[in-house]
Parts: C-alpha cells; structure tokens; sequence
C-alpha cells in the first residue's frame, strides 16, 4: 500500500466581494501548502470502502463522481490517517479528497485529463481543485478558477488552532458577510502584492479576524491571519528561532504547529 501526503493550506488573504448570480460571493484568495499533511493510502478492490476517517464524506463524494466520469465501477479501498484538525479553515478534507482523486485516477485504464478533474473537484468544495494544482494559486470567481504565483517561500508557519472555538459552516460564515463596499480597492492591493512578491503587503482576510493573529505578530510574525474561515490563525516568521518561541509561549491557547510551506501533494 502507497501513501502520500495530503497538505493542509492556509489563505494568504483572502479577498471577498458581492454575491455572483450563482448565489456564490466573488472572491480573490491567495492559497498556498504547507508541509502539515494527513496522510491517504489506495488500493484497488471492489466496491468502495473508506477507513481511518469516519466521518469522511469528501473522498467518498469524489471517488464515486470519478467512477461516474469514467463509466466504471468504483473500484478503490482508502484509507485516511488524519493530521489535519478537522473544520479549521485549513482544508484537510478538501486536501484528501484531491488527493484520493489524484490517486484512483491513475488507476484508471483510460484516465481522465485534469481538465476534467478539476470539474469534478470543483463540484465537491471551493478549496478541492487548488490541491490538484502545483506550488501557490490566487483564487478567483467563486474560488475555483486558479492561476500559479509567484510567491517567497523562505519562511516558517506556525499554525494556532484555539482550544474551545468550534468552527460554523463555511456557508453560514459567507452568508453572514455583508460587506458591499470596497471590493475593488481590496482586491487590487491583492494583485499589488502579488506583482511585488510582499507577503506583509496582503490585505486581511475579510470573511474572520482572531486576536491571536495580533498576538502573533506581537511575538515576531510578519504576517498573521485567520484562515479561511477559521478559527486556525497562522503567524509567517523569518526566523526558526522566533517561530520556535512564538509556538512556545501560544502552547497554552490550544494546538500548535510549526510548518513549512509545501509545494505539491
């Protein structure tokens, strides 16, 4: 049995505006890996059985849209070792999804070209086709249209997730958002930082705010937000040393990680 990693992401910034006529909010996102991973195993084997995970239903969705696509019958036992807190605004379930996805499609005799990949991905979850894609994206339209960057990656990521906050659904958080104004503007300081390659330059994240990301910058960070939705809060730091005691004195708030950023799953 073959595993591989299924990196957790983080939102850079994330940007959103008024409701499309999908009943989706437009968005500009900028989403990049880091090396925080659960961990996917596949095998061919009748039928479809999903382990490790039991409240999983995003690799299940995936896999047996993958099996539609191809006109065959769903074929693939997997099996989930999670590592990724689970609703944290760190995309662990999209993450395995792709993952599964990637990984059963070339099992496949005749597999299906990414184009088509991406599609069954974006039905499943905004954040599932960004980890069929290599190195950082900026997420625009609904999330799901993905271009690369070009973006430093010479720094440390500690990860806060806070003891006690649970997670409202994604959806409830962008149906609470009623911001109108200022979209443009927002955005293009977005493509501003971009061309300039200034991760401190990024505008916040719109849709959540931690007081932790203050104190993160307190203790060094250059950068801190909430990701996604929340409630995780990650801190960018220059130095090991700095990210090391940032990680430290945070220990008591709840979970903490230090990470790196991550290329491709």
């Amino acid at each position: 049995m073959r595993w591989a990693a299924a990196h957790a992401k983080i939102n850079l910034s994330l940007v959103v505006g008024p409701i499309r006529p999908d009943g989706k909010h437009e968005v500009a996102t900028v989403l990049q890996r880091i090396d925080l991973a659960d961990r996917i195993a596949l095998v061919r084997k009748p039928g479809l059985e999903v382990t490790g995970y039991p409240d999983d239903v995003l690799v299940r969705t995936a896999l047996l849209g993958l099996a539609d696509a191809a006109g065959v019958e769903p074929h693939w036992s997997v099996e989930i070792e999670k590592r990724i807190p689970v609703a944290a605004g760190l995309g662990g379930g999209s993450s395995d999804a792709a993952t599964a996805l990637r990984f059963a499609n070339a099992t496949l005799i005749h597999p299906l070209p990414l184009e088509t990949l991406h599609a069954l991905a974006a039905d499943i979850g905004a954040d599932v086709p960004f980890f069929l894609a290599e190195g950082p994206q900026l997420g625009t339209g609904d999330g799901t249209q993905l271009s690369p960057v070009e973006l430093p990656s010479n720094y440390l990521v500690v990860v806060v997730l806070p003891a006690g906050e649970k997670k409202a659904s994604t959806a409830s958080v962008y149906e609470a958002f009623t911001r109108e104004d200022g979209f443009a503007e927002r955005r293009a300081a977005l493509t501003s930082a971009l061309e300039s390659g200034d991760l401190e330059a990024l505008p916040p994240n719109d849709l959540a705010v931690s007081p932790l990301a203050d104190e993160l910058l307190a203790l060094g960070a250059f950068r801190a937000d909430v990701s996604g939705a929340g409630p995780a809060v990650y801190g960018l730091f220059a130095e090991q040393e700095r990210a090391e005691g940032a990680r430290e004195a945070l220990a008591n708030r709840g979970q903490t990680w230090l990470a790196r950023p991550a290329w491709y799953g």
